[in-house]
Formats: structure tokens, sequence, C-alpha cells
């Protein structure tokens, strides 16, 4: 918590969080247009920015992008607002997602439209289960009713329900290796007529437990809120993980 109002209490990188809440996924150079500051300044806050784990990186080819990582900020707002303002107030607080201008004409694989990451207390194991197995899923699931379906194969797939009884979210698995990365189809049923996203979750191993990565790849517009639901649904998995209770942290109303 200390890293992140640390982080949080400069205005040069508010400024360089703004430009990403803008326009995410932009290399160095691109945010060194947004600011009036050096090359080597900027780089100095995105690597304070980095350590509170407020940003996220991906390098494809010889460029690297930064995200905004919602995770630690939806974390905080779970701990001190939500339970004492009202939904659509804090809402206006944690709305960190924007569309995204694609260009890959110089890249070598496609740049994710979303990153996100946290660490977690747990063994490699515990994590695995609890990302691809239905009944787990389900405990600490922000919106799902129930979960149908492991995530175990490739060719599994997973149909989630609404609170209502309505169809949620269907997944299913592209490519996997066991215990290190699931790669998945992200078919939003809340969005008739919606194409499908591909989602890619990354397990590393990290000092005191685990680190994942997920990153969202094809986002349809009007999928702004995709990433406020994966930092309710980390925030649910994390506190899961951790403690053994199982949280919804649902959005109010």
């Amino acid at each position: 918590m200390d890293a992140i109002f640390k982080a949080l209490n400069d205005p040069s990188r508010r400024a360089l969080l703004d430009a990403l809440r803008r326009r995410d996924g932009q290399t160095l150079t691109e945010l060194v247009e947004t600011i009036d500051m050096t090359r080597f300044g900027v780089a100095k806050h995105l690597g304070l920015l980095e350590d509170a784990h407020l940003i996220t990186t991906v390098k494809r080819g010889r460029f690297k992008y930064h995200y905004l990582n919602a995770v630690p900020l939806q974390e905080l707002v779970d701990r001190w607002i939500e339970p004492m303002l009202a939904g659509p107030t804090a809402r206006g607080l944690i709305d960190l997602k924007t569309h995204l201008e694609k260009d890959t004409a110089m890249l070598t694989q496609p740049k994710p439209d979303l990153v996100l990451h946290t660490f977690i207390r747990c063994t490699r194991d515990a994590l695995w289960e609890a990302l691809t197995r239905a009944e787990i899923r389900a405990g600490y699931h922000f919106a799902a009713k129930s979960v149908e379906g492991d995530l175990a194969n490739p060719g599994d797939a997973v149909v989630m329900t609404r609170p209502d009884g309505g169809p949620m979210l269907r997944e299913e698995v592209i490519a996997l290796t066991p215990k290190s990365r699931i790669e998945a189809t992200f078919e939003p049923a809340w969005m008739p007529d919606a194409p499908s996203s591909r989602t890619v979750m990354l397990l590393e191993d990290s000092p005191g437990g685990m680190k994942l990565t997920v990153e969202h790849y094809d986002l349809p517009p009007g999928s702004e809120g995709v990433n406020e639901g994966w930092s309710r649904l980390l925030s649910g998995l994390k506190t899961w993980l951790e403690t053994g209770e199982s949280v919804r942290f649902a959005q109010a109303g």
C-alpha cells in the first residue's frame, strides 16, 4: 500500500497514468510526447509506477508497451471506498479502460488490448486449480451464479450464468500449458452479437507466491467495463487463495 500512495504522490506520475487512461498500451516514445519531461525522466517515473504495480508492461518485438494495472486500485476501493460510497460514485473513480487504437504493422506478435496482473501468496498448484476447476471459480467470481465445465484440456468449455439464471459468459480453451498458461475464447452473452475475443492467463513464480498476468486480445468497441470485471475477479481470486474466504466483489446494484 505504501508504494501505491508514494507512486501517486507525484503530479508527473499521475499525468502518465492519465495518459494511459486516455489510451492504454503506449510505448515510452509515445508517453514522452504527452509530458514536458526528458525521456530519462519519463522512464524513471514509469519504473516507479511499475514497482508499485500500477502499470504493467508487455514486450512485442522491439517495442515495450505500458498498460494501466487496475487491480491494486480495485483492492483499495474494495477495502475502504466501496463500503462507504454508492456504486455509481465509486465507479467514476476506477473506470480506467479506454478503447485501444491498434497498429501492428511493425510487430511480430499482436499487442494485447488489456493487461492486468496480481501477486498471490499461494502455490502454483493451488492457483492452477482455482483457475481451471468450475466449483472453485464459482466461489470467487464476482458475477456468476454458477460455473459449469473445467478448463483442463484444449477444447474444454466453460459456461457461466448470471444471478437471474441467464447466460453470462462462455469460454473455450484454445491452447494450454499445464500449470503455466491458458489461452481461451471470451464470448460475452451480455453483449448481443459481440464477436468473440481471446484471453491468455500466465502463471509465474514470484518471491512468496505466484504472479498471475491476464492479457486480453481483440476486445470489440463497448468493452470498457471488461477491465473492471477482471479487476474484481482477480481480487476475489486473491482473497480466496490467501484466506480461504469466498468473497464476491460485485458491483453495487
